[in-house]
């Protein structure tokens, strides 16, 4: 391929495809000099090809002519045919298939090598991807880079990423291991004297320095006194604390800043040398420092007055007796043979701190250490110091403690695909045997749906061989393998022949530990509830225990039609075929059955039934299988009729006399269509009966001839009887059973408002509002009464009534709205824009600061009739409102404006008012539509906030005030409300020192929903200290009582929760925010995070807070939408967001005036999330946090955004991420 790319760029490859150029007979002068360039040229390709060519093989190819002779011979001796060519693709496929990474190779050369290969396998014809070259990557690197390979397989799309961009990530996630174990790697080893040896070193080593010999390595040496590697039995740290080594001090010397040694010879780099005069820790290898500072600069004066740089520093670990120790701010001296430590007092190097806290783990009878970690922590008792766990675990506490390891309640991994994964296990001996001599059954359950099936047997011997027909059976229908069979280890399934056979059908086996049968709780789970099962109903009807096989079949049948955690909502019967199962066949097991005789089969005064007694349904046919007592024989019938009150008299062979006999109790299986005996369709039942399970007899009864009434084979359920029409007027003291359960319903309604016409104009009140409905429509002109066009579709029209009350609670008006019916108009007919922007409760809050900021008030008016003053561009038609008609009942009323309940009634109203507003020269904000602002003259404006038909607005100029309400008034029908007192729930109290809001009455109305009004109050919302979580075996509470989190199963718990919130609102139903007037108008944020606060995803939580002066209003407490992998990510992610929030409060200040547009102080008490926003440096140890959330650089960097550290006890958005802690 080298070759080839050389040859085409010198425009030579045309005659290794082609040839030389000859010369015809009786050629042209042009033909011949051709002729001589083609050979000129074929000659310098020749001489490339000669200089390519190994020497050995250039001789077997001097024969040859031209390049192109040269080229066709090597390509026929090392390309061959295609047969060749195949067989070396072959081998090539084989060598790639093998391929692994070695342990030590670098990401680099295992890519070379991998590349090579695949080029090697695309030259030959394979058809390689970038994707398959990635995927074979992923999968064959070392165990090393698992999490890596996980990652990149869940971030990416593996089949559309490119070998470069995996080799890039992968050398990046390379370098970063690599520098951590260099990190690792930096921990020293410190010698010292031996255990006879006194003062600053035994007597073999000089004085003080602790020995200049050569240096010897340790790490293979073997002590004898406690058998560990690293030292000699006189080094051992294990001798008594009376031998230890100690740096002796004498006040006598003169301390200099450092000692000085003038020592050719070679140097220890492993040993420390003890000095009172040095300053600070100081080395002479680089290579041992980590987060080194090169920028730091410094001299250090010797104890002979010659100074030695110091070229930077950093820290060191030190590993001390098996414990490491990080030294900070250490010396790098370049060409310093010595490592110097400084001696601040007489201390001893062999720390008694682990003695200690082994003594105290003694005295407390060996007490847990986190146990006396909580004792000493919280102060519970005088005199224990503060403890900490040893590495070396107590001999003594693990003869005397050591339990088993806890076995996970869940399985960590599920099945995928049906077949993935087939749990069996065996139950028996069981006593008594069955008729069959059955003592054993064996379960085999698929892991993905949970459905079950069971087959008796005579000895566990038997396991092999039917697991071969549940193999064949279960195959075959599905036309899926089983792939994996998890088991115990019991010895009929794990004998050779068993083992043989998976081995050889390729079913990997999954076999528990020994005495572990917790790992195998599928199927110990399902058998125990068998035999729960089994014993209640074979208690219930009294029925013989040897019957227990018939018993097992049904209990099983009825387990794959039962709820299970494994499977949600559904059963495994459906999650295994796809489709809901009948259980109306079902029958109580053990009842009194009576089947009926067929005309053929008796005479003509003979019974027509006979008595037996019901032991589940027939696996070959749409039937019931029972028992005849009297002939003690199988009888398989579907003309059954049960009465499941009674039981059979075993001892005295007839009916039981615990219930009178009576028709009554008799059902009909003509209510339960046959269809749904055997609802298998096709596919495998969940019970399979083995031919010699009884030796009883068993006969099948068939069906009658004579019975008038056939079946519905369409599995049609029951026919549900409907009162009649013409009875609907009457009453008939007969209610459906659902109204009846509707009855008994508690359904909340705040007021007693009247519901239909009917009933509302019996009352003096609601008739007036509507005459003033009406009035104000046909004064608005909204519509004309006309007839309906053709083709043109009229729109109902209904009343609706609402009892609106004041911030006290006491009525205040009575209104009558009439509302069109817009749900029957049509999207592109009857209407084409549906928009209405309301105003957000942030921007009233704002507008409420500012006010009292700037020493004003804030009013409120009111439209009356909003929606009626919207025009309409679509041509809609209504009916007559009920009470109101006027002439035929057949006309109808074109509206010229809005009506309420159209589609396009808050499009067209907004459209109305936000004309009016910029005719008025008003302002609107882009950043909120229902905020507008008017500048006029000098430092005058008024700020105006639309919610639909309610206004607040404020201002400074008395003048424009007075002109804003009478211009309103002009145009609108208004209600000057006066100062705002109660807006959208909320109550406002203006005096003249501030604004008060709360929201007192609608915390009484929800107490009052719920029934608490009289709870007793609490001083917190939630337990402290207390974390929900889903609690998935908790008992299940009914999800529509109330609001929660946990809305897809909430329990008891959860519920308990709720009412503490209720009882917590019931003490705090006058609490409110205040808004001081003064203390300024800046913005200021606070932004904290809760790192993987959620127990149940690990997600974390964000919370902001953002005030103006002192007064809050916007704040914000969310969990996040990714998992973060550091309490860095988690407030950097909370601190991005608050940003978002900070920006749109500045822009909204910014449009009311462009004096208050300044930089946003944001205060966090997480320093690395700060100094990411500010370093880019950092940007490789971030990359993992998502991009969306890097815009806060830049608006740190542009100074639209200021990040300040607080302390956790200074952030006020503390209380929105994390429960109160005592």
């Amino acid at each position: 391929m080298l070759m080839e790319n050389l040859l085409r760029s010198k425009e030579y490859w045309s005659l290794i495809e082609q040839g030389i150029v000859t010369a015809p007979v009786g050629a042209t002068q042009e033909q011949l000099k051709a002729a001589e360039e083609s050979k000129l040229q074929d000659l310098k390709a020749k001489n490339f090809l000669f200089q390519a060519i190994d020497g050995s093989i250039l001789e077997t190819i001097l024969s040859r002519n031209t390049a192109k002779d040269i080229w066709d011979s090597m390509r026929q001796k090392y390309q061959g045919s295609t047969k060749v060519k195949r067989a070396q693709l072959q081998a090539l496929r084989k060598e790639y298939e093998s391929l692994k990474m070695k342990i030590g190779e670098t990401i680099d050369e295992y890519f070379a090598r991998t590349l090579s290969i695949a080029n090697k396998m695309t030259t030959h014809g394979e058809n390689l991807t970038q994707g398959n070259i990635v995927e074979k990557i992923l999968r064959s690197l070392t165990s090393r880079f698992n999490y890596v390979a996980c990652a990149i397989e869940e971030a990416h799309d593996v089949t559309l990423m490119t070998v470069d961009q995996l080799q890039s990530s992968l050398i990046v996630h390379e370098q970063r291991m690599k520098g951590q174990k260099d990190q690792e790697e930096q921990a020293l080893k410190m010698t010292y004297g031996g255990r006879g040896g006194r003062g600053r070193g035994s007597a073999n080593r000089g004085r003080g320095r602790g020995g200049r010999g050569g240096k010897f390595n340790k790490e293979n040496v073997e002590c004898f006194k406690c058998h560990k590697l690293g030292h000699f039995q006189s080094e051992c740290p294990s001798w008594e604390e009376e031998n230890a080594n100690y740096a002796q001090f004498d006040e006598s010397e003169e301390i200099l800043l450092m000692a000085q040694e003038t020592n050719e010879g070679e140097s220890n780099n492993e040993i420390w040398f003890l000095d009172s005069g040095c300053s600070n820790h100081m080395i002479g290898n680089k290579d041992w420092l980590f987060d080194f500072d090169s920028s730091y600069k410094d001299s250090v004066k010797l104890g002979d007055d010659s100074k030695m740089p110091v070229m930077g520093k950093g820290n060191l670990k030190l590993q001390i007796e098996g414990y490491t120790q990080i030294l900070t701010n250490v010396y790098y001296l370049p060409g310093l043979k010595n490592n110097l430590a400084p001696v601040i007092v007489p201390k001893c190097f062999k720390t008694t701190h682990s003695n200690e806290n082994q003594l105290w783990h003694q005295r407390y009878g060996h007490l847990s250490y986190k146990g006396l970690g909580v004792l000493a922590n919280k102060k519970m008792v005088l005199g224990l110091p503060c403890v900490k766990e040893p590495t070396d675990k107590c001999s003594n506490c693990m003869k005397g403690k050591q339990h088993r390891e806890a076995i996970p309640k869940r399985s960590l991994w599920r099945a995928s695909a049906k077949l993935e994964l087939v749990h069996s296990d065996i139950c028996g001996p069981i006593t008594p045997e069955s008729n069959g001599k059955k003592r054993y059954f064996i379960t085999f359950i698929n892991d993905l749906t949970r459905k079950t099936w069971v087959y008796f047997l005579n000895e566990k011997s038997e396991a092999f061989s039917v697991f071969q027909k549940f193999k064949v059976m279960i195959e075959n229908a599905t036309q899926h393998k089983i792939q994996s069979l998890r088991t115990d280890g019991g010895g009929e399934y794990t004998s050779t022949i068993f083992n043989e056979f998976c081995g050889s059908q390729g079913i990997r086996r999954q076999l528990t530990a020994s005495y572990t049968p917790q790992q195998n709780g599928v199927s110990e789970r399902k058998n125990r509830t068998i035999l729960n099962m089994v014993r209640s109903m074979l208690d219930d009807k009294k029925v013989p225990k040897k019957f227990w096989p018939k018993a097992v079949n049904w209990s099983v049948h009825i387990l794959n039609r039962c709820p299970t955690f494994a499977v949600k909502d559904m059963t495994p019967e459906e999650a295994w075929s796809g489709s809901k199962r009948y259980v109306s066949h079902f029958k109580v097991f053990g009842c009194i059955a009576y089947v009926h005789i067929p005309d053929n089969l008796r005479k003509k005064f003979d019974d027509k039934s006979y008595v037996c007694i019901l032991l589940g349904i027939s696996d070959e046919s749409k039937a019931y299988k029972l028992y005849d007592p009297a002939k003690a024989k199988i009888v398989v019938s579907k003309d059954v009729k049960f009465d499941e009150a009674s039981q059979w008299d075993w001892d005295n062979k007839k009916i039981a006399d615990t219930k009178k006999e009576s028709t009554g109790n008799l059902i009909d299986t003509e209510a339960c269509p046959s269809s749904k005996l055997s609802d298998s369709d096709g596919v495998i039942d969940d019970h399979t009966s083995n031919t010699q399970e009884e030796d009883l007899q068993e006969e099948i009864v068939p069906d009658s001839e004579d019975s008038s009434d056939e079946v519905d084979e369409n599995g049609l359920g029951k026919r549900v009887s409907r009162k009649p029409a013409y009875l609907e007027d009457y009453v008939t003291n007969e209610t459906n059973e659902d109204e009846e359960i509707m009855q008994n319903l508690a359904v909340f309604t705040p007021c007693e408002d009247p519901t239909t016409y009917e009933e509302a104009s019996k009352q003096v009140v609601w008739k007036k509002a509507m005459d003033s409905e009406i009035a104000s429509i046909e004064a608005n002109n909204t519509w004309e009464l006309t007839a309906l066009p053709k083709g043109a579709k009229r729109i109902g029209v209904k009343w609706i009534y609402k009892t609106k009350y004041n911030e006290q609670g006491k009525i205040e008006k009575h209104k009558a709205r009439l509302v069109a019916k817009g749900y029957s108009q049509q999207h592109g007919i009857d209407y084409n824009e549906v928009f209405a922007p309301v105003a957000r409760w942030d921007t009233i809050r704002t507008i409420l600061a500012i006010a009292t900021a700037s020493d004003w008030y804030v009013f409120q008016l009111d439209v009356k009739s909003t929606f009626l003053h919207g025009e309409l561009d679509e041509e809609v038609y209504v009916e007559q409102p009920l009470g109101y008609e006027k002439g035929n009942k057949d006309m109808v009323y074109r509206l010229k404006k809005s009506l309420y309940g159209l589609r396009q009634a808050p499009r067209a109203w907004y459209s109305k008012i936000e004309t009016y507003f910029c005719h008025e020269r008003f302002e609107k904000c882009p950043h909120e539509h229902t905020l507008f602002v008017k500048h006029s003259g000098k430092d005058k404006l008024i700020i105006v906030s639309l919610y639909v038909d309610d206004l607040i607005f404020t201002r400074n100029d008395q003048e424009l005030f007075d002109k804003f309400k009478h211009s309103m008034k002009k145009i609108f029908a208004m209600t000057d409300l006066g100062r705002m007192r109660y807006f959208l729930g909320i109550e406002v109290l203006q005096i003249d020192n501030g604004i008060f809001i709360c929201q007192q009455k609608y915390a009484f109305e929800i107490l009052d929903r719920f029934g608490m009004r009289e709870c007793n109050s609490v001083s917190n919302s939630l337990v402290p200290g207390c974390k929900l979580t889903k609690d998935e075996t908790g008992k299940a509470s009914d999800a529509t009582s109330y609001k929660q989190m946990f809305m897809e199963r909430p329990t008891e718990i959860h519920v308990a929760a709720v009412k503490r919130i209720l009882r917590y609102l019931k003490g705090t139903t006058s609490y409110g925010l205040w808004y001081e007037k003064g203390n300024g108008i800046k913005l200021t944020g606070w932004s904290d995070s809760d790192y993987a606060g959620d127990l149940d995803d690990r997600k974390s939580t964000s919370g902001y807070v953002f005030i103006i002066g002192t007064k809050a209003v916007s704040w914000s407490s969310k969990k996040q939408p990714i998992v973060t992998l550091s309490t860095t990510e988690a407030e950097f992610i909370a601190t991005a967001n608050s940003a978002s929030q900070g920006i749109w409060l500045s822009r909204i200040l910014s449009q009311i005036d462009e004096k208050l547009k300044e930089c946003i102080t944001i205060y966090c008490d997480n320093s690395s999330s700060i100094k990411l926003s500010k370093n880019p440096v950092m940007h490789g140890r971030s990359k993992h946090i998502d991009v969306r959330f890097h815009f806060l650089r830049n608006l740190s960097k542009d100074g639209i955004i200021q990040l300040v550290q607080c302390s956790s006890f200074e952030q006020i958005a503390y209380i929105l991420t994390k429960a109160l802690v005592l």
